[in-house]
């Protein structure tokens, strides 16, 4: 009987974080997946089911605008968003992930790259007219979680729209009973990424398919 691959991939991300390397795992984790010898819990062979409803609900129209995905993983989520028109730039810290996304999606017209959120390329600030972020913050410890919200929001354009879909967790739950990779996001912290001229306009929460007890956010900001 195969190993849980959740309990796989916090193996991988403990051993890491043991070696004070709290972002080296991913690159670990999808080396691993790309031998055989593990999988990625996130990699759905398609883009998030709340990516897809929001794209359905909105319609957003991407000709002449800008988007990035943040965390791009195996790229299904960033292939939706250039099929909408948008000139897409997707990102991962993983080169084993990117190069699995460029390797999937071939015909592609999404620029993948390497690059790390918490040292982002300097002119990604306010380059953006929509902004993906699904299930990245969540999956670093808690205490580097506030600068990576910080970089999300920088990078949405004014006029700009950033979606965040991210694991939910109660506000009264404390940080030291969260035993992650995933450290879901309370409240608290979706509410953390508007600020001044990045408004919080849409914010639901709502049950897994798989599980019921899990809850998920889904947030839309618009940058004034």
């Amino acid at each position: 009987m195969s190993e849980d691959p959740d309990v796989v991939s916090r193996r991988i991300a403990r051993e890491s974080l043991d070696r004070d390397d709290p972002t080296g795992w991913f690159e670990n984790l999808y080396a691993a997946a790309a031998e055989g010898s593990a999988v990625v819990p996130w990699d759905r062979g398609t883009a998030h089911q709340l990516l897809i409803e929001w794209v359905e609900e909105s319609a957003p129209d991407g000709a002449g605008k800008t988007a990035l995905i943040v965390g791009a993983g195996t790229g299904w989520d960033a292939e939706l968003i250039a099929d909408r028109g948008y000139d897409t730039t997707a990102f991962d810290i993983s080169p084993t992930a990117i190069e699995t996304a460029v390797r999937n999606h071939p015909d592609s017209k999404v620029h993948y790259r390497v690059a790390d959120l918490l040292a982002p390329p300097p002119d990604w600030p306010h380059a953006f007219d929509l902004v993906v972020e699904i299930y990245t913050v969540q999956a670093l410890p808690i205490a580097l979680q506030p600068e990576a919200v910080k970089h999300v929001g920088e990078f949405v354009a004014p006029g700009g729209t950033l979606l965040v879909i991210a694991a939910a967790r109660p506000d009264d739950q404390p940080d030291d009973a969260i035993e992650g990779p995933p450290w879901p996001l309370t409240r608290a912290t979706i509410q953390s990424f508007a600020g001044a001229d990045l408004r919080l306009i849409q914010l639901i929460q709502s049950p897994s398919p798989v599980d019921a007890t899990v809850l998920r956010w889904r947030a839309e900001y618009l940058r004034d």
